[in-house]
């Protein structure tokens, strides 16, 4: 008999992802939940103290032979996603000679950035880093930034002096023409033998929830008091302009996604895309 000890499953206390967790419970999921920012989930799935998590699609990439993938669920864009943004003082053209703050909270949003001024830009490198100072402060001093996720949000309502804003999602889609598929609900293979009941459950568990939420948006968003800034109406937009969907465009655009983090020496080999079976 398969091992029935709870689902260990990964929590982003982010506003995108609030419509995979708010109902969750109500529609049957009893595993225990550990929160984290997107790149310590990361670290918490490689090192199997997690069993499934919405995770960056570059750990997927980087880490494809350990993870499947649970059909139908993503957190992407279709253009403008509104929290992954690039400020800058300059225009993108001009970033080849600037250092670039980063978070370090990613790995697929620095490597879409990587990526986006190498490919679609034209820059010949891209120089990047974490630094010691929290990055909002530098970009209040003019400084280019990358930020994603509730601080982004706070960020741009601000409106820092002198500084361009660049949507990840909206340049990617300019260039592209696809959706950019920011993060995966990730399984780790070695936990499908023990887990594949609840596994399969929690796929549906996850599209009931996110249905439900979605449906109820307007009544919930005041509830809703996680520290992005947004008014109601800005998190109702904001939830509205995510795609949470993972299906042929998406996968076409993952597939680039990956092809030129490989053609820009970003991972070493090519990543198989492989779904947890059903049934």
């Amino acid at each position: 008999m398969p091992n029935q000890s709870p689902l260990t499953v990964g929590h982003i206390p982010y506003l995108n992802c609030e419509p995979f967790f708010h109902y969750l419970a109500e529609y049957g999921f009893s595993g225990q939940m550990l929160s984290g920012v997107p790149s310590a989930l990361n670290h918490m799935l490689q090192r199997g103290e997690l069993d499934c998590s919405p995770s960056s699609s570059f750990e997927y990439a980087r880490n494809w032979r350990d993870y499947l993938l649970l059909p139908g669920h993503s957190i992407s864009s279709t253009g403008p996603v509104g929290s992954v943004l690039l400020f800058s003082p300059v225009p993108l053209a001009e970033l080849g000679e600037r250092t670039i703050a980063i978070t370090g909270d990613s790995a697929t949003s620095i490597n879409l950035l990587r990526v986006l001024l190498q490919e679609f830009v034209g820059l010949s490198a891209v120089r990047d880093e974490v630094p010691e100072a929290p990055v909002e402060k530098l970009i209040a001093a003019g400084k280019p930034a990358l930020l994603i996720g509730d601080r982004a949000l706070r960020v741009a309502i601000s409106r820092p002096h002198g500084m361009h804003r660049f949507d990840l999602g909206q340049l990617w889609y300019q260039h592209t023409g696809l959706p950019f598929v920011f993060a995966l609900w990730m399984v780790r293979r070695d936990c499908v033998a023990r887990h594949r009941t609840q596994l399969q459950a929690l796929g549906l568990q996850l599209t009931q929830s996110r249905t439900r939420f979605l449906a109820e948006v307007e009544h919930i968003a005041a509830q809703i008091c996680l520290e992005s800034g947004l008014t109601a109406q800005g998190k109702i937009a904001y939830w509205r302009s995510i795609d949470y969907a993972l299906d042929e465009a998406h996968l076409k655009g993952l597939q680039l996604f990956f092809d030129l983090c490989r053609k820009y020496h970003l991972l070493n080999d090519e990543p198989q895309i492989e779904f947890l079976p059903q049934g």
